[in-house]
């Protein structure tokens, strides 16, 4: 058996009717036993990467090729997908698009049960990869009612279940709270660790690749402009900014002390390595920044709030809320917990079998949906599942529409909106020829476009890359200081610390902390109860001796007495 378990050679690929290349001259070699990190931003070929080293590309999905791609020495366009699905199992980005069985356990049975494989045997396996993946207490589970996060790791589960010898994960982790995704991780991790299983990674979050990954391959424009250890590439902060992308907390902190020439040789980029060589805090003294401060009047309160789902799920238990005009609110808590439960009241797409909710000044109970829609605007996780007009302006325009408005106020209210939201000159685009980032503008356009005093977004920059997430939260933070309110459901505690100031955090459908982020991330016993993880500049500043929590790099750099850059 060779040593070999991928070889990329001279590869190109170009979907059909598409008149550029998605890859170009790809050459990589990956050795069993590897954990390699693939990183670029949106649109540099990842995903394409991926669908190329199992088969998908070029036989699911058809175009233009040359070059080869070998894996454990089958040649991928000499073979079907269904001979290399047996020794590469493929993580997508968008797990709905894996999931074909009714419950958790019939779905992780698929894989292996398709390989002709005895019923024990099947089941074995299955039940096993649940029980790694935190699910092994849900196999009965029906995958329709499950969170976008249980969905996650049930696809991981089934690929596990398969036992290739190669796993290509595309970003496994994206819905995922911050211990899931730890715990992703780990497993993923464990199944390297003889030796045998090569593991290759999709993934925006570089804390995770610095700690995890053996190698990082970075794509830009379909080419690899990067391929080495990660350590030479998020410690070059230029190569970083060039690739479109973000390096760990702990390299930004070292960078900014090397700039002011308080720090020589390598720039640490793991947590362990930054606390064993960076300065300790110099005993600066140094003001607060962004302390939570009171708002203007209540517009929800939700007092003694329920559900119970059918079949006896209980979601909410007793929640006890008050959000006020103009505050900008992180929804917190691991999958399940209860925050998307919580969100769907606020504008009628659930409602209370317990408790009362009040919004905008008047209880929920009996005011339809499309009234409610005018107090709140809800953006899903998703922006596919709500949008479905032919151009980006009709998308817009639909809700006002339903509002009555004339022709003419209806194309100024657009215009308005989507110069608001930078997507003027998108007006006559299809919705579904725009990427992902932008289809999430759009999703929030439509919902501005009715006014609403609250905006409710769901998981605002999932599978958006750095430059992308930063365009969003810019958005948000925009229309926060215009006067809405915001309520951001995140599993990303950085972005809770940059623009939140506040934070609700759920855990088993109760609420058991409301505070401000920084009171949160200094907070081990709350942290714990609703299984999060503070940003890893929080754990940075604590181990170098710093008295107060410091939450953003930013932050680090005040009490470090370095210069702060202005704010993007």
């Amino acid at each position: 058996m060779s040593d070999l378990a991928i070889a990329v050679r001279d590869f190109s690929f170009s979907y059909e009717n598409s008149d550029s290349w998605q890859l170009s001259n790809i050459r990589l070699e990956l050795a069993r036993g590897e954990r390699v990190a693939i990183m670029g931003a949106t649109g540099a070929g990842k995903s394409t990467l991926a669908m190329s080293l199992n088969g998908l590309v070029p036989h699911h999905h058809e175009g233009q090729v040359a070059g080869e791609v070998v894996v454990d020495g089958l040649r991928t366009a000499d073979h079907s997908a269904v001979d290399i699905v047996r020794r590469v199992g493929l993580v997508m980005q968008d797990p709905e698009t894996q999931i074909t069985g009714q419950t958790a356990l019939a779905d992780a049975a698929v894989g292996p049960a398709n390989f002709g494989l005895p019923r024990e045997t099947v089941l074995e396996r299955a039940s096993h990869a649940l029980g790694l993946v935190g699910m092994g207490e849900l196999p009965d589970r029906d995958t329709n009612r499950m969170s976008g996060g249980q969905k996650q790791r049930l696809v991981v589960a089934g690929v596990i279940a398969m036992d290739s010898d190669i796993l290509v994960l595309d970003e496994p982790t994206s819905e995922l709270d911050p211990q899931g995704t730890s715990e992703v991780f780990d497993i993923v991790r464990s199944l390297s660790n003889d030796g045998t299983k090569t593991i290759v990674l999709i993934e925006h979050e570089p804390e995770l690749i610095a700690e995890w990954a053996h190698r990082l391959v970075v794509l830009d424009g379909g080419r690899v402009v990067f391929d080495d250890a990660p350590s030479l590439f998020f410690g070059d902060a230029d190569a970083v900014a060039a690739a479109g992308l973000r390096a760990p907390q702990v390299a930004e902190a070292a960078v900014a002390l090397a700039a002011a020439g308080r720090l020589s040789g390598e720039i640490p980029v793991t947590l362990e390595h930054g606390i064993r060589v960076l300065e300790r805090w110099p005993g600066t003294d140094v003001a607060p920044v962004g302390a939570r401060v009171e708002a203007g009047a209540p517009v929800i309160e939700a007092r003694g709030l329920g559900h119970v789902y059918p079949g006896g799920v209980v979601a909410l238990d007793g929640v006890d809320v008050t959000v006020r005009e103009g505050e900008f609110v992180a929804v917190l808590g691991r999958n399940g917990a209860g925050k998307t439960t919580f969100a769907r009241h606020l504008n009628g797409l659930l409602r209370p079998t317990s408790g009362e909710l009040v919004v905008a000044g008047k209880p929920t109970e009996g005011r339809p949906v499309s009234d409610l829609a005018r107090s709140v605007g809800y953006v899903f996780q998703n922006p596919d599942h709500q949008i479905f007009a032919n151009s980006v302006r009709d998308e817009v325009a639909y809700g006002l529409k339903n509002l009555g408005l004339d022709a003419e106020r209806i194309a100024y209210e657009v215009d308005d909106v989507l110069e608001r939201v930078g997507m003027r000159d998108l007006a006559d685009r299809h919705p579904f020829n725009l990427g992902k980032g932008q289809r999430q503008r759009l999703a929030v356009a439509s919902v501005l476009a009715l006014s609403p005093q609250v905006l409710v977004i769901d998981e605002p920059t999932t599978g958006q890359d750095w430059l992308g997430a930063r365009a969003m939260m810019s958005l948000v933070r925009d229309l926060n200081s215009d006067g809405h309110t915001i309520l951001m459901i995140t599993h990303d505690m950085a972005l809770v610390a940059e623009y939140a100031r506040r934070a609700l955090v759920f855990a088993g459908g109760r609420l058991v902390g409301d505070t401000d982020p920084s009171t949160l991330f200094g907070d081990a016993e709350l942290l714990a109860r609703g299984t999060l993880i503070a940003p890893q500049i929080t754990s940075l500043a604590a181990a170098l001796g710093c008295p107060r929590t410091v939450t953003t790099v930013d932050g680090f750099r005040r009490e470090w007495a370095l210069e702060v850059p202005d704010a993007v």
